[in-house]
């Protein structure tokens, strides 16, 4: 089924509904399904033909999902990647996937002159303007019904950072998109008719599939920890939003700001660690919401998912201990297992009964293994698939390079990265180690790490002769040998909300 058919579905429904608003407009749901019907004429008459790619320069607007499902809706591949990650990435991406034409605004094209591999491409298409050589974006023909597709047809690609080596390329299948869209919809608790802020993108897929209104957040996504407060809460007022997912960098500028949050009736956070006091602020800010805290990743999303209201003293105590962040249960689409942790290594392919001698007892720490259909099962070339996928029989399970551990109650821990586990027989996850100094000390970020052969623990915060003998103290109980003052630490770029670990390593050695 193609996943462009769902919106023509929901047009019949209710044509008038709120599609889509950004900082330009509005959309109704009749209006964008004639607009992707007419895209999608469009893009054939210009000569593209079914499984043929289109790469897309588009910032998050009511085009992007124009294009996006006007591409789908003529079986066409859509093939995203970052422009603000160099020229090099760029041009790797295009090296593993050539595309067959080009999308985006005038600035973009001007973009696409100085990368060797797109100055190439035959055809380009601009939006909202006119540029030298590029066809025109027109969404005023006559419409086309949506190509026919298997499930296993690729729909959407996108290529990881390569921060931790080379970029892999993730492609989403039609199937994959649906069974994301169902499993989000339920783990989101989608309702009829809902007004959802949109800063994570991807779910806006999702939320046009179940007929929600999606209002695009009116700020810099880029800088998720740095929220236009006075435009989103604007946008909170004029079109009655109901529920906002979004980083936790996110709800924390607005916790901070004196304006406050606005009072959305639902809140889920993820994308990075959602560290108790975060829930606890949340909750003291938003008494009559539903928050949860929800995991998962590019490859799976969702995974599981913790409601605020479970938070105890006996999550925040386990904490302190030292035992990770809970996950909460892992939702019902998803099957998890933790597995000895053998990262680094590749396993596979396994029969049954040797996968299942990988498996640890509950309460041990492993990796973190899932399958499921909104699993990705492979990568574009089977680039990163040894190294992260496990074939077991005829299934494939995704090694999230998480480390985790599942308690007597089904609830799945969160103990950081595997490839950053440190020396020693005492707790040896550095994320469990900073969540646990966070209960402490919740101003101040801190990273956990070997160096030069000691545990360090890295303080993103120049601290008197007081608070350093406290935080000390306290780090003495998780082994740690040496404390290193920084002014603050270096912060994921996507969310501004995880420790950068290879930035951090480079700025200790200079």
């Amino acid at each position: 089924m193609n996943l462009a058919s769902l919106l023509v579905e929901r047009a019949a429904r209710h044509p008038q509904r709120l599609a889509l608003a950004d900082a330009s407009g509005t959309v109704t749901y009749g209006e964008l399904a004639r607009r992707v019907g007419a895209g999608a004429a469009e893009l054939q008459a210009m000569g593209l033909k079914r499984g043929q790619v289109i790469l897309v320069f588009q910032p998050v607007s009511i085009e992007l999902y124009e294009i996006l499902l006007a591409a789908f809706h003529a079986g066409l591949r859509v093939m995203l990647a970052d422009p603000s990650a160099g020229r090099d990435f760029l041009s790797h991406c295009c090296q593993r996937l050539m595309p067959d034409a080009f999308f985006g605004s005038w600035k973009a094209q001007c973009l696409k002159l100085t990368v060797a591999e797109m100055r190439g491409l035959r055809l380009s298409i601009c939006s909202g303007g006119w540029f030298p050589g590029a066809k025109p974006w027109r969404t005023d023909s006559a419409g086309v019904p949506a190509v026919e597709v298997s499930d296993d047809e690729a729909a959407l690609v996108t290529f990881t950072s390569g921060s931790t080596g080379k970029p892999k390329a993730a492609v989403r299948s039609h199937g994959f998109l649906l069974a994301q869209h169902r499993a989000l919809s339920k783990a989101l608790d989608f309702a009829e008719g809902e007004v959802d802020l949109i800063t994570l993108p991807v779910f806006v897929l999702a939320n046009l599939a179940s007929g929600l209104t999606s209002v695009l957040a009116a700020t810099d996504l880029a800088k998720p920890g740095s929220p236009d407060v006075a435009a989103i809460t604007a946008q909170w007022v004029n079109f009655h939003v109901t529920r906002c997912a979004a980083s936790p960098a996110f709800f924390e500028g607005f916790l901070a700001s004196p304006m406050g949050i606005p009072a959305f009736a639902k809140v889920f956070t993820g994308g990075a660690p959602v560290f108790p006091d975060l829930l606890r602020r949340l909750r003291q800010a938003l008494p009559d919401a539903s928050i949860h805290a929800v995991y998962g990743s590019t490859e799976a999303e969702p995974i599981a998912h913790f409601p605020a209201d479970d938070a105890s003293e006996e999550t925040d105590s386990l904490t302190r201990q030292g035992g990770g962040l809970c996950a909460g249960v892992p939702v019902d689409e998803v099957e998890l297992r933790i597995i000895r942790d053998h990262w680094g290594t590749a396993l596979g392919p396994l029969a049954e009964d040797e996968f299942a001698a990988l498996a640890v007892q509950a309460g041990q720490a492993g990796e973190i293994v899932v399958s499921g259909d909104h699993v990705l099962r492979g990568y574009l070339g089977g680039i990163g698939d040894e190294e992260t996928k496990i074939h077991v029989g005829g299934r494939v399970w995704h090694r999230t390079g998480d480390a985790g551990w599942m308690d007597p109650q089904g609830r799945l821990w969160l103990l950081g990265r595997c490839a950053e586990r440190m020396h020693g027989e005492i707790l040896c996850y550095p994320f469990a180690i900073e969540c646990a100094m966070r209960e402490s000390f919740p101003e101040i970020r801190m990273a956990a790490l070997d160096r030069e052969g000691r545990r360090t623990l890295v303080v993103g915060k120049r601290c008197g002769p007081g608070e350093v003998g406290e935080i000390e103290a306290r780090a003495e109980d998780f082994g740690i040998e040496r404390l290193i003052f920084l002014d603050s630490l270096p912060l994921d770029r996507r969310h501004n909300a995880k420790i950068d670990y290879p930035a951090l390593r480079q700025i200790l050695q200079d």
